[in-house]
């Protein structure tokens, strides 16, 4: 990503090159998600460019705002978008968009709006340390988990699949990283290995990320996990399960709602020389959560006993803590994978040559970032809005 400079000329020309006109945009707003799209490298021969790759990757972010889900819908909202912020000329037409963005570096996007989210961050996380609160309560936590493309497949018929990190705190999608030959696991180091710093960041993710090689490669970069443990870890489930449990005190929360009573105790015990800190690299804890749950309506009941591992000690992190990240891990599946499935149309979405489908799935993250940081709770009724006036998805960006 180009230095950020307060030099206005600087700005003027990002601006400039990204066909918008700068009178409508502040310093601030001009050298973020415009200089940072500026990053990525255009694919097409200059001879023939009619449109620049910021206008377009612009153009398409605010038809992802307003709910576009195919190329020919980018183009449609691109027609009759605010002309205050229209690119010059004509706009783009469908072929132009399916081609340019097909064949765009996917990876070098998902930088490029790594960088800008992450300084976005940075500024919101300033801000919330201001409000107090313990160091513990404060540590960065970030979720790792993987989404089928269930409508986009590769050249070889597999199924496109996308692993997420995603911010537990300020909601936002950090990065994201292609599964290569239906690896998920090693995508799980390629996503993270895209962000600039783990020193004292936690990671949380489910049983499939329960791996000696991940807890290793967190560790060395001065990183925490905090792992769920099922049955392909057998030989550490088992020593998990035969800790004494019931000698330790534990904790009960009971909650309510969406037609269901859930009460969630949990019981955490120091390994120390355990044989079973053997059994996983750097594991200093471990917890036990068992839910119980009742349906209001049908008065069925369920009970499930959960396992984790963690390296963080007792003076990092209280049970209480502990609790709160495991059932916060799973909020990456209603607030980015339910939202891009139903609400952003991702499931059915028909766009599957080369990097169409990451590409889409970068900008639908992103339009997810900029209505969270806008400080909408409801995607849908975000959505809704800027389809409703064009120039709310642009004055969206802007504040971007």
């Amino acid at each position: 990503m180009p230095a950020t400079s307060s030099s206005l000329s600087v700005v003027l020309r990002a601006a400039t090159d990204a066909e918008l006109p700068s009178g409508q945009l502040s310093t601030a707003e001009s050298i973020t998600l415009v200089q940072a799209l500026g990053a990525v490298p255009d694919p097409r021969h200059r001879r023939g460019r009619r449109h620049s790759l910021q206008s377009v990757l612009l153009l398409a972010l605010g038809a992802v705002l307003a709910g576009a889900r195919s190329y020919a819908a980018i183009a449609d909202w691109a027609a009759v978008a605010d002309q205050a912020v229209a690119v010059c000329g004509h706009p783009p037409h469908a072929s132009t968009i399916r081609r340019l963005l097909s064949r765009l570096d996917a990876a070098a996007l998902e930088a490029a709006l790594t960088c800008w989210v992450l300084a976005r961050r940075r500024a919101a996380a300033g801000f919330q340390a201001t409000g107090g609160g313990t160091l513990a309560e404060l540590r960065p936590v970030l979720a790792v988990d993987g989404k089928t493309l269930r409508g986009a497949r590769s050249g070889e018929g597999r199924q496109t699949k996308l692993v997420c990190v995603y911010d537990h705190a300020h909601q936002l999608v950090l990065t994201q990283a292609g599964v290569v030959a239906g690896d998920e696991i090693a995508a799980f180091t390629a996503a993270l290995a895209t962000l600039p710093d783990l020193d004292d960041v936690l990671i949380t993710a489910d049983a499939l990320h329960c791996q000696r090689a991940h807890a290793t490669w967190l560790r060395a970069r001065g990183g925490h996990y905090l792992f769920t443990v099922k049955s392909n870890q057998p030989a550490l489930r088992r020593a998990l399960a035969a800790l004494p449990w019931g000698q330790v005190r534990g904790s009960r929360r009971r909650q309510s709602g969406h037609g269901r009573v859930e009460s969630r105790s949990i019981k955490v015990v120091d390994l120390d020389d355990h044989p079973a800190a053997r059994l996983f690299p750097h594991a200093t804890r471990a917890i036990k959560v068992v839910r119980s749950r009742r349906r209001t309506a049908a008065g069925a009941r369920s009970v499930e006993i959960v396992y984790a591992v963690t390296s963080l000690t007792y003076r990092q992190a209280h049970p209480a803590l502990l609790a709160a990240w495991i059932q916060g891990h799973w909020s990456i599946e209603n607030a980015v994978h339910h939202v891009r499935d139903v609400t952003q149309g991702e499931d059915h979405s028909s766009i599957r040559a080369g990097s169409g489908p990451q590409v889409m799935a970068a900008l639908r993250n992103t339009a997810l970032n900029i209505n969270r940081l806008d400080g909408h709770a409801n995607i849908a009724r975000a959505q809704r809005q800027a389809s409703w006036r064009c120039g709310a998805a642009v004055k969206a960006i802007h504040a971007a």
